[in-house]
């Protein structure tokens, strides 16, 4: 049977929304995702939204964990947080050596794998075929359901050299859950504490983090989606939990973990208010810009949204003014322009209005 496609999932989704906005305060009780959410995610297919089609998964284009997510932080923010990172999981696994997926997917492709990835909190050492690993890691959601966990550490080289970083994934037998995850906001996620001392770690499990910066990784997939650098994606694995939010308390939630996590990057950043907007959905995200060249004066910009701006560059510029001819030409110059002709089936957009507003700008 093939996995669910996009429209298919989106639909799903939207059928679970009701049912997780009853379940939402239990979840909150709980300080875990109920046995039940999990079940009803795992039966929709949503887990596997970007997991290979090789093992059954709908192998999405990226940007499909932020609206999915989305529409089920219309129902419970706690629950899209989960989805959102264990998904991200499985996308990020395909890039593990075949070994590591073959251990973890073989028993079962429905296998969630946790993370904590705070590199300082892990100490490994070289020991044989392999690494030897202890530390003591905060924030990881989702683990409760989760059967392995993808744990940050730095690994100690010979005096004189630098350091390293890498991700090992280690199986639940070998970690201890503390459940340190007394919190107010998005209590749902179980984002405890995660625990391991002296474990051994075979090198097939081990990946450095030079190795997950974009192109075909150890997992040998050469498709487009895993072939992205991991660690500029991060931005996007939870942005649809605040894109989906829907009510006063949601906003609330929302605005405390985006203050919590700008304290932790920028503490001397001030934010003296955000700005809400009911998401739309459908269509292709684009963006319109105009800036001030020193040497060409005022040039307008255009480019796809999301990722394909931020991580993938795909972005044109042409010096103003424009007539509509240079307005379309522009448009079809980017990369992404299949995607606004209506890529796998979707239908293509008015790219004449677009021009029309490039011209206006």
């Amino acid at each position: 049977m093939a996995a669910p496609a996009y429209d298919e999932l989106a639909a799903r989704a939207r059928a679970l929304i009701p049912v997780l906005r009853e379940r939402a305060q239990r979840a909150e009780e709980l300080r875990r995702i109920p046995d039940e959410t999990l079940q009803d995610l795992h039966a929709s297919g949503l887990f596997r939204m970007l997991q290979p089609k090789r093992v059954g998964g709908s192998e999405l284009p990226y940007e499909a964990i932020v609206q999915l997510t989305a529409l089920v932080a219309r129902g419970c923010g706690s629950t899209a947080w989960v989805l959102a990172n264990l998904a991200n999981h499985h996308w990020m696994l395909a890039l593990w050596p075949r070994e590591s997926q073959d251990e973890i997917w073989g028993p079962s492709a429905d296998t969630l794998v946790g993370s904590a990835l705070m590199f300082p909190a892990g100490h490994a050492e070289r020991d044989g075929a392999g690494f030897r690993l202890s530390g003591h890691w905060k924030f990881s959601s989702g683990i409760d359901a989760s059967g392995w966990c993808m744990l940050g550490g730095i690994l100690a080289n010979a005096e004189g050299e630098l350091p390293e970083y890498y991700i090992f994934i280690v199986p639940k037998s070998d970690y201890k859950v503390l459940d340190t995850w007394h919190v107010a906001g998005l209590r749902g996620t179980g984002s405890k504490d995660v625990e391991v001392r002296e474990i051994f770690v075979p090198a097939h499990r081990a990946m450095p983090i030079a190795g997950l910066k974009g192109g075909i990784a150890a997992g040998g997939e050469t498709a487009p989606l895993y072939q992205l650098p991991v660690f500029d994606m991060f931005p996007y694995v939870v942005a649809g939990v605040s894109l989906g939010i829907a009510d006063e308390r949601s906003a609330l939630i929302a605005w405390d973990a985006m203050m919590t996590s700008v304290k932790q990057k920028s503490p001397s950043a001030r934010i003296e208010g955000v700005l809400l907007a009911p998401m739309i959905e459908g269509g292709v995200e684009t963006v319109l810009g105009v800036t001030r060249d020193p040497v060409f004066g005022p040039v307008v910009m255009f480019g796809l949204g999301g990722v394909f701006i931020e991580v993938l560059k795909d972005v044109a510029f042409r010096a103003a003014p424009l007539d509509e001819d240079s307005a379309r030409e522009m448009i079809r110059s980017i990369r992404g322009i299949a995607l606004l002709e209506g890529a796998r089936g979707k239908p293509p957009v008015d790219v004449d209005r677009i021009a029309a507003a490039l011209v206006a700008l």
